[in-house]
Formats: structure tokens, C-alpha cells, sequence
């Protein structure tokens, strides 16, 4: 997990506010994922969208993410408070198969299982690509983004220390237990399913109690 996709997330992050609209994949690499993928249940009723899917070195799908409600901005001094920061209103949801520790396609090396923590750390990373203090200089953002993002995977490491709480959130009709957290920036959650997948998920001006999760049933719908 760590060797490809914190390399993908951190990309992401990277990226800021920039990554949805210039780097949306097609769904076409939404359809190659083995595993089912998860969004809001159909008690949301807005605008779905489609951003992007990591892969192993090998090409294979690993995880990705789906949004729900507006299409955020990167919060700046140009988009906090007032108006925009009232109307930006969203959650998105991160799917991430879930693999044991295994052999790399060229078998040279292993690549690390996946697991809850990992679905927490992608989350947290997407919410920190759509995050930037205001009073930030521009060129200091890569340090504040890797210094943020390094913390972000402490946190999701220790999944029962103090950062975070729990909370019971419906996947598929049934009660699950999810770590959850909040900060100055939005809230993270990060939890398993039946289904053989982890989920994730980061939002922002949208309440994370009440949300619930269930299988996307098409995703082509999404494109």
C-alpha cells in the first residue's frame, strides 16, 4: 500500500483544488477494479462524480474515489468564509481493496496489505488536496502539504488513540463501526465492509452523522 498509493495520494494532494477537473479519470478505470465500489447511499440525492483511481506499479486498480454534493475548491483566503465557503458542500467516498501483503507482478519485492489505516490516510490526504490556510504564502504550500501529510499518516496508523472516536454509520443497510475525526479543515472516517473492501471517506459543509454507504450499482451512471 504505502510504495504505490501514498505515492498516488500524495500526488493528489500535490495537485491541490486542481486535481478534479484536470485529472478526473473516465470511468474506464473504474471498470477494470476487481472489487466493488462504494459511494453515499440513496438517501443522497445530488451530483455524483467520478475523480480518480490508483494503481500498482503493474496496473492494477487498488483504489479510488467518488464525490458527492459540490465540487470543492481548494480552501484559500480567496475561498473561506462567506458565500463560497457556505455553498461548498461535500463528501467523498474512497474505496480501497482489501489485499494481504503479496508478491509484486515482476515478483523483486512485496507490496504492503491494505488495510482500514489505509483508507483513513487516503481520506485524510484527499482533504488536505482541497485545503489551504489563508494566510499561507503560496511557495510554502509544498512544505505545509508534506508536513500535513506526514501527519495525516501518523494519525492513520494509530486508529485507537485519542484522535479519534467512533462512530456506527449504515454500509449496505447494516450498522458499522467507523473511526472518525474532525479538524479545522473537515472530517475524515475510515471502516471496513462485507464485501471485501475498505472505505474511506473526507468531507467538508456536509455532516458526516447520518451519512450512510452502499455498492455503487453502476458506475458508468457516475461518468
Amino acid at each position: 500500500m504505502e510504495t504505490t498509493s501514498r505515492a498516488v495520494a500524495q500526488a493528489s494532494a500535490a495537485e491541490g483544488g486542481q486535481q478534479v477537473p484536470s485529472a478526473r479519470r473516465t470511468v474506464d478505470g473504474y471498470l477494470r477494479a476487481p472489487f466493488p465500489w462504494y459511494g453515499l447511499d440513496e438517501a443522497f440525492t445530488g451530483p455524483r462524480w467520478l475523480m480518480q483511481v490508483g494503481m500498482t506499479a503493474d496496473g492494477a486498480v487498488e483504489h479510488g474515489s467518488i464525490g458527492h454534493g459540490d465540487e470543492p475548491t481548494v480552501r484559500n483566503e480567496h475561498a473561506a468564509g462567506g458565500d463560497q465557503e457556505a455553498k461548498e458542500k461535500f463528501a467523498v467516498v474512497v474505496t480501497v481493496a482489501a489485499n494481504p501483503s503479496r508478491r509484486s507482478a515482476d515478483g523483486t519485492g512485496l507490496l504492503e496489505a491494505t488495510s482500514v489505516s489505509s483508507a483513513a490516510w487516503l481520506a485524510g490526504v484527499g482533504l488536505l488536496s482541497f485545503t489551504w490556510p489563508g494566510q499561507m504564502d503560496h511557495a510554502l504550500r509544498d512544505d505545509w502539504l508534506e508536513q500535513q501529510t506526514e501527519t495525516a499518516w501518523v494519525l492513520a496508523d494509530d486508529l485507537d488513540g485519542a484522535d479519534w472516536s467512533t462512530l456506527s454509520l449504515p454500509v449496505d443497510g447494516v450498522p458499522t463501526a467507523f473511526h472518525y475525526r474532525e479538524s479545522e479543515f473537515g472530517w475524515v472516517l475510515a471502516g471496513s465492509t462485507s464485501a471485501g473492501v475498505h472505505v474511506g471517506a473526507y468531507g467538508r459543509g456536509m455532516s458526516a452523522y447520518g451519512l450512510g454507504f452502499a455498492v455503487v450499482k453502476d458506475i458508468a451512471a457516475y461518468a
